[in-house]
């Protein structure tokens, strides 16, 4: 409720004055039966026909500022909420791109589409109903009650004895409403993650053709999606036909006393009929409001969702009292452990309530001198990435400290931190754009800078190849590329900033040997000064580099050069020999 109120207060002029022309049209709108009930009752009998065509042109300019007012209301209310919407959108975008990888691990990507798009949508409807509905509802109860009291009180006591009846049961009922709807929204976040691995994987699918299987996992998500969907709707739908029912037993009882009253000379017949007439306005005026309450339990359940995003601490900013570190190097790992499941927990904590934490990492100690190389080779799941999640501190170490400069990485602000970084990480993205912007992507870059870092990623020749080279538009993730293509431009991009470290993580596994070879030339003769690390599976993209570290199951099995772990290690040792052929 708190981010709703925020939103109501950062627009309330702007909301005001919607309300204020809203309240107008509705006024205007309670008069029509007035009037009309005073020219039936009082004008006509009289005979006159210039009072006659005088109340019948008031009551046309009534219903012309009543058909403006809402227009008006109706279009800026609109404008008021979609501005809203943006704001909160883009602070939530801001905000996902800048919260670490614990807490992103925690919601998961499919969870943060969903509180951006229909979370926030909800939060929309609400601001835009709330101008409208918010202002006309009750002024239509509450003015019917009192313009129908100065016309007959007896047959206006039915409205005053049911409208509170009517108003508590909708008022009950919405208050259920809220944790209805944050299952539903969650059991979107299930469709969504579902949908998002099926899109990213459909090659996949179709290569095992697994589509039945995929059909059938979406079938359950969107399923269970509308059981909590529907049963939400049905228990916030229950007061409509209740409060129809009211009105309308109400409405009946209006007509056989109003009857048996005019047969009496006790009522005139336009009272009846304007009593009709406001007896739908309060129907409407009671639905409004259940509309209303349905809509703020909505983006209640939204808003805290949003909210939850929105409120969380910012787990990387920069510690001013980190410890430095008397070792000389450009980056030192200094008897580093890491759990993901412990670094999580601070994001998430009741996810892991009494689940055993494994290490991920486990006592990583080696240094890098400035302008030096280091290899990382190990089995999948070793640990390997995560030594250069913790390098950019994307997470923070458990135990030990890891250094760039001599300074700890946790005392760095983390912009001027990954600004000494170039990256190609595993599966990187090519956005939708052109060529030249996926290898600036946004930074100030001269064209020869541009083909340079294109040549020495061996990525100039297929580039200029394109009639309008640079200026190719790519697909989404590249899909006019191949695998070789894509991790070409990749290296561009990361050798573009002409980085301090360059970071290159499986980046060369779908490059031709050659390819790879004149790769690794390029960055030694063109980029020397910047330290470098290597994350291969190949042995021939490492065994050159200053120094190898062998990781197996997140320790350190082997480090130190090429010919040195020949004889020192025998898991280096054996996938040398397996990679180039000296195994029978």
């Amino acid at each position: 409720m708190k981010l709703l109120l925020n939103i109501l207060r950062n627009f309330r002029w702007a909301i005001a004055r919607t309300m204020l022309i809203k309240l107008s049209g509705t006024i205007a709108e309670l008069m029509l039966p007035y009037v009309l009930e005073h020219l039936i009752d009082d004008v006509a009998p009289a005979g006159d026909a210039r009072a006659v065509a005088a109340w019948g042109l008031l009551m046309l300019l009534l219903t012309v500022a009543v058909r403006t007012f809402n227009v008006t209301a109706n279009r800026m209310s609109v404008r008021t909420a979609r501005q809203a919407a943006y704001e909160l959108r883009r602070d939530l975008f801001h905000t996902s791109l800048n919260v670490s990888g614990a807490q992103m691990d925690a919601f998961g990507l499919p969870s943060i589409t969903s509180r951006m798009t229909s979370d926030s949508y909800n939060v929309q409807s609400f601001v835009q109903s709330v101008q409208t509905l918010g202002i006309r509802a009750p002024i239509m109860l509450l003015g019917g009650i009192a313009i129908t009291l100065t016309m007959d009180v007896g047959l206006a006591m039915i409205l005053v004895i049911m409208a509170p009846v009517m108003l508590s049961l909708v008022v009950y009922v919405s208050s259920r409403g809220i944790p209805l709807y944050d299952r539903v929204q969650q059991g979107m976040d299930d469709m969504v993650r579902i949908m998002r691995e099926n899109i990213t994987g459909i090659r996949v699918v179709k290569a095992l053709s697994k589509e039945d299987h995929e059909i059938a996992r979406f079938d359950a998500a969107s399923g269970e999606f509308e059981r909590r969907d529907r049963k939400a709707n049905t228990i916030m739908a229950l007061p409509g036909p209740i409060v129809t029912l009211f009105l309308n037993v109400g409405l009946t009882l209006v007509v056989l006393i109003g009857a048996r009253r005019v047969n009496a000379g006790q009522t005139e017949p336009g009272v009846i009929l304007a009593f009709l007439t406001y007896f739908n306005m309060i129907l409407m005026g009671v639905m409004a409001i259940n509309r209303i309450f349905m809509m703020m339990s909505k983006a209640n359940a939204s808003a805290n969702r949003i909210s939850a995003v929105l409120d969380l601490p910012d787990d990387l900013a920069p510690v001013p009292d980190a410890p430095g570190t008397a070792r000389e190097g450009a980056i030192v790992f200094d008897h580093v452990s890491f759990s993901y499941d412990a670094d999580a927990e601070g994001a998430n904590a009741h996810a892991f309530a009494g689940a055993q934490r494994e290490q991920c990492l486990k006592d990583i100690d080696f240094t890098i001198r400035k302008g030096g190389s280091l290899g990382i080779i190990g089995a999948t799941g070793s640990g390997k990435t995560t030594i250069v999640n913790l390098l950019m501190r994307f997470y923070d170490a458990g135990e030990g400290h890891v250094y760039v400069d001599g300074r700890d990485v946790r005392a760095y602000d983390r912009d001027d931190l990954r600004r000494k970084f170039g990256v190609v990480f595993q599966n990187d993205a090519i956005f939708a754009d052109t060529i030249r912007e996926n290898i600036t992507f946004g930074r100030d870059l001269d064209e020869d800078g541009l083909r340079t870092a294109a040549g020495d990623a061996m990525a100039r020749d297929f580039i200029e190849r394109y009639p309008d080279a640079y200026d190719h538009m790519s697909d989404i993730h590249g899909a006019n590329f191949s695998g070789g293509q894509k991790q070409r431009l990749l290296i561009a991009r990361a050798l573009a900033g002409r980085p301090e470290i360059l970071v290159l993580d499986d980046a060369s596994s779908a490059l031709d040997y050659r390819t790879d070879a004149n790769l690794r030339r390029a960055i030694r003769a063109h980029h020397a000064d910047a330290t470098t690390i290597v994350i291969a599976q190949r042995i021939s993209s490492i065994m050159s580099l200053d120094n190898i570290l062998v990781m197996d199951e997140g320790s350190m099995i082997g480090y130190g050069t090429h010919e040195q772990l020949l004889e020192t290690c025998p898991a280096y040792r054996s996938i040398y020999q397996v990679q180039m052929g000296e195994v029978a």
